[in-house]
């Protein structure tokens, strides 16, 4: 896998995690959507309205919760100026499957463009935000 690529996946799942909404900003793309599919519905959700979750969470002194132990990086694919790296976790003993995809931006790995977002169970509101 790209290291840098692995890097920059590191570097925005350790921001969610924290709810560090100036990370997230400058992480997401000016068009990042977050698409995610679960319980027989697809939700797609902009940039603004993650964002505006994180910053509630944090303002009511909330974090997201868990940790970043059950992560694992499946799979990384560079294609025409762009990285889709498949990320597995586990909540409540079922997978949830990420896509993300990142645009490379003179040589390096800039913003992430899409979050795609498989969640057979469905326990997560769009945006992965739990409080």
């Amino acid at each position: 896998m790209d290291q840098q690529l692995v890097d920059r996946v590191w570097e925005y799942l350790n921001a969610g995690q924290a709810a560090d909404v100036e990370a997230l900003d400058a992480l997401y793309d000016p068009e990042f959507a977050s698409v995610r599919c679960d319980a027989g519905r697809v939700v797609t959700v902009a940039k603004d309205r993650c964002l505006a979750g994180f910053r509630a969470l944090r303002a009511q002194g909330c974090t997201v919760g868990g940790t970043l132990d059950d992560v694992r990086l499946l799979a990384a694919r560079v294609h025409d100026g762009h990285g889709a790296v498949v990320v597995r976790r586990v909540r409540d003993g079922a997978a949830v499957l990420h896509t993300l995809v990142w645009r490379r931006e003179g040589g390096r790995w800039g913003t992430l463009l899409r979050e795609f977002t498989f969640d057979e169970a469905g326990g997560t509101p769009a945006g992965g935000i739990t409080a």
